[in-house]
């Protein structure tokens, strides 16, 4: 599949939505309220590969697709903190579980939102640069979109002398 019929099936995933344009931003009901949605779509070409993302954020978890070259949907991985040390449990609900690619990406996930995270991810399991490559994108994203809390400079300091 080429690039060109990627980005066109990569337009047609969202069901019942108006025609976007490629990196569009588009909201569905209020944050503050328990149904809504905010869905983020983008697409980078790294390591002569594009990747696509979508990104829903939901009042309490996000889902994430990443998709290499295609849009496939991959394995799906759902992370969340447990009790009673709050460390962080991965799942694989579809695909293999001999395949890691995702299952440790949802892991730093959840610990950066500290949301719940579901991770559809189709990236080739040889690949891990280019997995390195696209959670980096991905977490740039998801601090321009302030779902991940960069600590404030100078915040634990003491003004005392």
């Amino acid at each position: 599949m080429s690039s060109e019929e990627a980005r066109a099936s990569f337009s047609e995933l969202v069901v019942g939505s108006p025609t976007r344009t490629e990196g569009e931003t588009y909201s569905s009901g209020d944050m503050s309220s328990e149904e809504g949605a905010h869905v983020t779509c983008f697409t980078e070409d790294l390591h002569d590969v594009t990747l696509h993302f979508q990104i829903v954020r939901f009042s309490k978890q996000i889902y994430v697709w990443v998709g290499c070259n295609t849009a496939k949907f991959g394995h799906l991985y759902a992370a969340a903190t447990t009790r009673p040390d709050n460390r962080v449990s991965v799942t694989s609900v579809l695909g293999g579980t001999s395949d890691n690619t995702g299952s440790s990406m949802a892991r730093r996930l959840v610990l950066k939102t500290g949301l719940n995270i579901v991770l559809a991810c189709n990236i080739p399991k040889d690949s891990p640069i280019l997995e390195a490559a696209a959670e980096r994108k991905l977490v740039e994203k998801l601090k321009g979109l302030g779902y991940i809390k960069t600590p404030a400079v100078g915040a634990n300091t003491s003004s005392a002398q």
